[in-house]
């Protein structure tokens, strides 16, 4: 038994318990990783936030991880091939990462690029492939001129990043007290608020292709349908909504065709990350024990950059 963290309940951050988890042997085609640092993302507490079916309780929290692999199923490999004891990685598309360690799938698990920390690369791949395919479904492509709102939060810094390295021309919208970020992962900032429309007609006379939003506002898929005629290429991962009603794109984690492009996207991004292409800005991190303190500061909207939580 190790701890770990779990939702008895459906409810808001306040319902988690830190309890005694079981961790089973690795059967073939298993790891158990010891956790070094567990990333932390919204989905992590929308996941228990509502929901019906009792069956699903306890949910158990956290879908990425980075760590040590404590033990190895049967002839298995992990996802790149290979894997032994002893060997660092991180883990994705997991649950019950919220833990002092975990027995998961190795097909969900990579090797860990050793120029990138515990914590870094905890936070890597949620943030990272939700980014890749927000910019695969609206077709962006080098030449582009894009909008992206919520430009300064870790899938736009994601988003920031691979697309000035596809070479397509992205303007974020953030806080002024954001603008630093934006500017510093390739991206053009301009302030959310009244007059966006304007503001954002001017940086792009010649207008825009695409239109993503990470943030979920009224706000953002106003300006993004005004700016974007083709509805096909705006898309959403907030604001789900008003997307039956106004035709644009959504897209989750859940769904099959999200969860397969993610899945195929998992390498490629560790491999960005560990030549250094690709950052994956760390602002705090918290002990295990202190989940629901860091669920909260989370949960403010403006935490900076990525947290992690460290057994």
């Amino acid at each position: 038994m190790v701890k770990g963290w779990i939702a008895p309940e459906f409810g808001d951050i306040e319902v988690l318990r830190m309890v005694d988890v079981d961790v089973s042997e690795p059967q073939t085609g298993e790891v158990t990783i010891k956790v070094v640092a567990a990333g932390m993302n919204p989905a992590d507490y929308k996941h228990f936030a509502a929901g019906s079916d009792r069956s699903q309780l306890p949910v158990r929290v956290g879908y990425e991880v980075a760590g040590v692999i404590a033990a190895i199923g049967q002839e298995t490999e992990i996802a790149p091939g290979g894997g032994a004891v002893g060997d660092e990685v991180l883990a994705f598309r997991i649950s019950g990462g919220y833990a002092e360690s975990v027995t998961v799938p190795a097909r969900d698990v990579f090797a860990k690029p050793p120029s990138l920390d515990f914590p870094q690369a905890a936070n890597l791949l949620l943030a990272g492939t939700t980014a890749a395919e927000m910019l695969h479904v609206v077709g962006a492509e080098s030449g582009d001129t894009i909008v992206l709102h919520g430009a300064s939060g870790a899938v736009g810094v994601s988003v920031l990043q691979q697309a000035r390295r596809r070479g397509i021309r992205v303007i974020g919208t953030a806080s002024e007290d954001s603008a630093g970020v934006v500017e510093q992962f390739g991206g053009v900032h301009t302030v959310y608020g009244e007059g966006l429309e304007g503001r954002l007609r001017e940086l792009a006379p010649d207008g825009y292709a695409a239109a993503l939003d990470a943030v979920g506002t009224d706000e953002a898929i106003d300006v993004s349908l005004a700016l974007v005629a083709d509805r096909t290429r705006i898309v959403s991962i907030a604001n789900f909504a008003r997307a039956e009603d106004d035709g644009y794109r959504v897209i989750r984690g859940s769904d099959p065709d999200s969860a397969a492009f993610r899945d195929d996207a998992r390498q490629g991004l560790i491999d960005l990350a560990g030549a250094g292409q690709l950052e994956v800005p760390v602002a705090r991190t918290f002990p295990l024990e202190d989940a629901v303190e860091a669920l909260r500061f989370l949960s403010s909207q403006h935490p900076g950059g990525k947290l992690a939580l460290l057994p």
